[in-house]
């Protein structure tokens, strides 16, 4: 898998420093309030794991897997919800959890089926954005990093479900998907 990795473009020291920060954030603009975290599957759950530690207020935690990619390295634009919520979100805060933005369709999607339900809020932390392939505007509460328009993969990001378990972000060499 390393062989694949044209460089690394965030250490794990690097992205362990920006959790914790995050963690911090967040914990000081929820304080006296608790958050249902809404991890989007597979890629989130690694960074909100680690985000979930680094956060000091009470937090719920629950997953909605959606797809949007198959095993192609752009987005179809098609989303498909695989796994709802097990919880109910009315009059509650969520805070969704997403490993990347890209052109955040996916993420629309989601927020308008998501805000349906009638929570009292809703924030977005990403890992990552890239907002140079943005073709619908999301609102980013807590921004981990914005990248170039690179392929990455690592700390829970894949490409046709490999590569999730690098402890960093590294762009992926193009031989790899192409």
């Amino acid at each position: 898998m390393i062989e694949d990795i044209q460089e690394v473009l965030l250490g794990t020291d690097v992205l362990a420093t920006r959790v914790r920060e995050l963690g911090a954030q967040i914990s000081a603009d929820y304080a006296g309030k608790e958050i249902l975290m809404i991890g989007v599957l597979r890629g989130a759950v690694i960074f909100m794991s680690d985000l979930a530690r680094a956060i000091s207020v009470p937090v719920a935690i629950d997953f909605m897997a959606v797809s949007s990619y198959g095993v192609s390295s752009n987005s179809s634009g098609v989303v498909r919800i695989l796994k709802d919520l097990d919880e109910n979100v009315e009059g509650k805060k969520l805070l969704i959890v997403e490993d990347i933005i890209d052109t955040g369709l996916t993420l629309k999607y989601l927020l308008e089926n998501l805000w349906s339900r009638k929570p009292a809020s809703i924030e977005i932390c990403t890992l990552l954005n890239k907002p140079s392939r943005r073709k619908a505007e999301v609102p980013i509460s807590y921004n981990g990093f914005d990248i170039p328009d690179y392929f990455v993969v690592g700390y829970g990001l894949d490409y046709a479900g490999k590569y999730r378990n690098l402890p960093f972000i590294g762009v992926l060499k193009p031989e790899a998907y192409q």
